[in-house]
């Protein structure tokens, strides 16, 4: 950070300490560029392009970098990014503007989410990173650890958070609004993207696209077919060439081990389904869905976790699972079960709704507790009834405090402008999904259920039903270790629990 801007933001921190406190009285950020933070954004495309938006509205978008050279130079044509330096390398980039970059934002596949996270952070850089966190459990608890340990603010980027309405939900249950919680049910329609491990078109190398254009070419002759196998031979050559003009493939794959490219496969969206990019529909959604159960419910070091699946090959995930979790009692409640089922149409037992009169929608959560239940109708925690069983809906509210995040207009800017918030007035716990207290703690949790995916390997002998339950994967949540793995037949589920970088890459200092 530059010396005359960090004096001017501790002199408008202490001027302005009411201002940070409570939502509701903000003036309008200042256009200067000296007065606002440095920032620069790792990954513009997708989600990635709104948040360089949120970011470069409240501070000065100093450089972004992304891996596909057509978003770079899209971005770079728009007003807040014109004079942001343009890399395809963040570490290269975090090397050259060092001393201009107060915040970083990270959206990037999952699979690099730790690696550029850890980075900026361990350069004293605050850092708002997509959800989820991290790929892989330990990554997780290194980012709060690494975060605690600089003292910087941190966000993740489950913008649901930032709701009124989820804060107002967390903290009547937490004052006993439905009674001691019993259970917890989560559904949601993902996965959208490709995710068929068994798809029988499904090519991963060139190789393997020309033993398939050998097979399904035709032809009225040996020549006319031969001649139909090598212009899609060259075709797909050409695709592959012009993806790799646009897309910095060694970079996209960073810390991971190499793979050949693809056209379409992993990127620009289907790398959520592949194991060693991704983190499935529980990764993907479990992080909005979860927020709040997590903290009404204290979800926290669960004790063992099973699924079932459709069944997947290690590459890519299942089609569809159901996972089970189990969390011990404490102080607040007894033993908790939390129980996750993805893809459209996969939910829940229709008894559990038919207590409360309730007709579920297509992704939602139901938290059951001793005196009632709360319903949940959106992934975010916006659309919130409560019941009493019978279906009678309990209208009487606990009085309560809640602070609630600034309004800038929805809950995508809220969040971003939180962790500034967090940032000008040096208080890491402003932003509510911080990795010490909520994001790391929560990633974990959601991640362990991937463990039990991985090893319940087996669907149905036919297509796309469910198998029997998978191996049990008892948890030891303090030191991060599966306590029966002598005893699990399925292999590498330890690589779930902590990755390998590759060259170039730092996990642990």
């Amino acid at each position: 950070m530059k010396t005359n801007r960090r004096r001017f933001l501790q002199a408008a921190t202490i001027a302005s300490a009411g201002y940070f406190v409570a939502a509701g009285n903000a003036q309008e950020e200042s256009n200067s560029p000296n007065e606002k933070l440095g920032v620069a954004c790792i990954g513009i495309g997708g989600k990635g392009s709104g948040d360089a938006d949120h970011a470069a509205r409240f501070g000065n978008a100093v450089a972004i970098c992304d891996v596909d050279k057509k978003r770079l130079e899209g971005k770079g044509k728009g007003e807040a990014f014109k004079k942001a330096k343009q890399y395809v390398d963040f570490r290269e980039m975090l090397e050259k503007h060092e001393k201009e970059i107060d915040i970083v934002t990270v959206s990037t596949p999952d699979h690099t989410h730790a690696a550029a996270t850890l980075l900026a952070m361990r350069k004293g850089k605050h850092v708002y990173t997509q959800k989820p966190l991290t790929r892989t459990i330990y990554e997780a608890r290194l980012l709060a650890q690494v975060a605690k340990e600089k003292g910087v603010c941190t966000q993740m980027g489950n913008q649901g958070t930032a709701l009124n309405e989820s804060r107002q939900a967390i903290a009547q249950l937490r004052a006993g609004l439905i009674g001691k919680m019993k259970e917890v049910y989560i559904w949601s329609n993902r996965p959208v993207w490709a995710q068929n491990p068994y798809d029988p078109n499904r090519l991963l190398t060139l190789d393997a696209y020309i033993n398939y254009a050998q097979s399904k070419a035709t032809g009225d002759s040996p020549e006319e077919k031969e001649q139909k196998i090598k212009d899609m031979i060259e075709q797909k050559k050409k695709s592959i060439a012009n993806g790799l003009d646009v897309l910095d493939w060694k970079h996209w794959l960073g810390p991971i081990k190499y793979r050949e490219y693809m056209p379409g496969l992993y990127h620009p969206f289907s790398w959520r389904g592949w194991w060693d990019f991704g983190s499935g529909a529980l990764g993907d959604m479990a992080c909005h869905h979860v927020t709040l159960p997590f903290a009404a419910c204290d979800l926290k070091n669960p004790t063992w976790v099973r699924a079932k699946t459709t069944g997947h090959d290690f590459n890519m995930f299942p089609s569809s699972s159901i996972i089970d979790f189990e969390f011990p009692a404490n102080e607040n409640r007894g033993v908790l079960p939390f129980h996750w089922y993805d893809r459209r149409g996969n939910l829940p037992p229709m008894e559990i709704f038919n207590q409360y009169g309730i007709k579920p929608s297509s992704s939602g959560a139901l938290i059951i507790g001793e005196n009632g239940a709360l319903y949940n109708s959106d992934d975010y925690g916006q659309r919130n009834v409560y019941y009493q069983k019978g279906g009678e809906e309990i209208k009487d509210r606990k009085e309560v405090e809640v602070t609630y995040a600034e309004n800038k207009g929805n809950m995508d800017v809220n969040q971003m402008y939180e962790l500034f918030r967090a940032v000008k007035a040096n208080d890491p716990k402003i932003a509510v999904s911080n990795f010490v207290d909520r994001a790391g703690p929560m990633t974990e949790t959601i991640l362990l259920g991937n463990l039990a995916v991985w090893a319940a390997s087996k669907g149905a002998e036919k297509g796309g039903e469910f198998g029997e339950w998978g191996e049990k994967i008892e948890w030891d949540a303090v030191n991060l270790k599966v306590t029966n793995l002598k005893d699990i037949q399925t292999k590498g589920v330890e690589s779930l629990i902590k990755p390998v970088y590759g060259e170039g890459y730092t996990l642990d200092v």
